[in-house]
């Protein structure tokens, strides 16, 4: 996996980036080696440390955003973050037959327990947007971290 490493505010320095590498270099058995995760590193005012993770996936993205008062701390949480959305993306993959050419074999092939929560939609509305259907949606809208997602039902 490649890393994309930038900093906003602040200077990143050759220990920060081994953190990364070292915490983040951990999701490197999930992905291709031609993946490229692209990290934000961030200082808010009021010394808030702030990561995110973008890594993209065949139907979307894998992305975590973390905010803390130590960028250990939050560089932590963001990778504890992504490894539960690859888990289930992982298992979305698996149950769906889609295409998983963003993951490693066996990645794929490794066992899990499978633990589904519910879904359950909201509100509906139409937009010009790209068809999926209603589970996926529901699975890009948790990997993104937001609670509303706008999709075309296939």
């Amino acid at each position: 996996m490649r890393y994309a490493i930038t900093g906003r505010n602040m200077e990143v320095t050759d220990d920060l980036k081994e953190v990364i590498y070292e915490k983040i270099g951990k999701l490197e058995k999930y992905f291709h080696q031609d993946t490229e995760a692209q990290i934000t590193l961030s200082e808010e005012k009021g010394g808030r440390k702030k990561i995110e993770v973008t890594i993209p996936v065949k139907h979307g993205m894998i992305r975590s955003e973390q905010v803390s008062n130590s960028m250990l701390v939050s560089i932590d949480l963001a990778e504890e973050v992504i490894e539960c959305q690859m888990k289930k993306y992982r298992t979305k993959i698996i149950d769906r037959y889609q295409d998983a050419s963003a993951l490693s074999q066996a990645f794929i092939e490794e066992e899990t327990d499978d633990t589904e929560e519910s879904i359950r939609i909201v509100r509906s509305k139409r937009f010009a947007v790209k068809p999926m259907d209603p589970e996926e949606a529901c699975f890009q809208m948790e990997m993104l971290g937001h609670n509303f997602y706008v999709f075309f039902n296939a």
